[in-house]
């Protein structure tokens, strides 16, 4: 089924995007565009891999378990809701960063779907979330602030509606603080991603737009590769700059590859194809990628780390 988008907003959510695209220039679009990159999948994934691969995994488990859980859930909406973006409707709106560069802006397809906006729900929860564990009061200002400024870029870029952004907040905002009360209620892990997957699984019937089912694939990948990792790797943290850079980049390119790597047994035809097949298939790719590169890739870290110095940070995680 192809998606072709519902159409509703409020009238003066047009009149401040008008207004505020009237008045930014491109000084102002660029400082947008900076501030967007913080709710990107780029910038989650190096966030999440510093906090799992080296500064703390119990940490890190918890935070990317929130950005999976809300990323999941998030298409899981646009797919019910099936808002298209405000320069889709309004001439005045303009288009100032598109998701698919390389696409045409009017394709939604490529460009996907409005509400809520993904990249305020990626924000809060990152950043949320890591404010809300650490418990410092500069992270609690940036965890306020970075999810602010990402969510109010997202308008001023003309993709979003105001609207999509609150609603984005909103979303992360619950899956940051209920997620850790639905825990704290189902003690067995095994249970507890059960859980998980069950309220997730849903979107295999209705979803029809990729971003469910990388999302999902994903999420699957990381509840199976932490496990993994907990019971058959105890894998330790470091505080090594070096350590850290390498353990990042290596992790991030075999995230990457491995997603890319997969898909040369199909057809470009057949991974384009909104089919449950094509869709199962990126959903099995994804899971599969991150499985390896959250619990098989840290095997290479007890090898690796006999070519530099053991540091404290490494003795606190081994028992994480």
């Amino acid at each position: 089924m192809e998606l072709t988008g519902t159409t509703f907003f409020f009238d003066w959510e047009v009149q401040l995007m008008t207004w505020l695209q009237s008045h930014l220039g491109s000084a102002g679009a660029a400082v947008a565009s900076f501030f967007s990159m913080f709710g990107e999948e780029l910038i989650c994934v190096a966030v999440l891999g510093f906090l799992y691969w080296c500064y703390d995994k119990s940490f890190g488990r918890r935070v990317g378990l929130n950005v999976l859980v809300a990323i999941t859930l998030n298409p899981m909406a646009k797919n019910i809701v099936q808002r298209r973006r405000p320069y889709f409707d309004h001439e005045a709106i303009q288009c100032l960063k598109p998701v698919d560069g390389s696409a045409d802006i009017y394709d939604i397809a490529a460009q996907g779907l409005s509400f809520p906006s993904g990249h305020s729900t990626n924000s809060v929860t990152v950043f949320t979330s890591i404010a809300l564990l650490a418990g410092k009061k500069w992270l609690t200002v940036l965890g306020v602030l970075l999810p602010l400024l990402c969510g109010v870029s997202r308008f001023c870029l003309g993709v979003h509606y105001p609207t999509d952004v609150l609603c984005g907040w909103l979303l992360g905002l619950a899956v940051v603080l209920l997620l850790p009360l639905v825990e704290k209620k189902i003690p067995h892990r095994g249970l507890f991603c059960a859980v998980i997957l069950a309220l997730t699984l849903p979107g295999f019937f209705f979803c029809r737009s990729a971003d469910y089912f990388s999302s999902f694939g994903m999420l699957a990948g990381f509840l199976a590769g932490t496990e993994f990792e907990r019971k058959y790797v105890r894998f330790e943290n470091t505080r090594n700059p070096l350590r850290c850079v390498l353990r990042v980049l290596i992790g991030g390119l075999l995230f990457f590859g491995l997603s890319a790597a997969l898909k040369l047994p199909f057809s470009k035809d057949f991974l384009a194809s909104a089919t449950l097949p094509s869709f199962a298939v990126r959903a099995a790719r994804y899971a599969v990628a991150l499985f390896i590169s959250i619990g098989l890739y840290p095997m290479l870290f007890r090898w690796a780390d006999r070519f530099f110095p053991k540091d404290k940070a490494a003795k606190e995680s081994a028992a994480a």
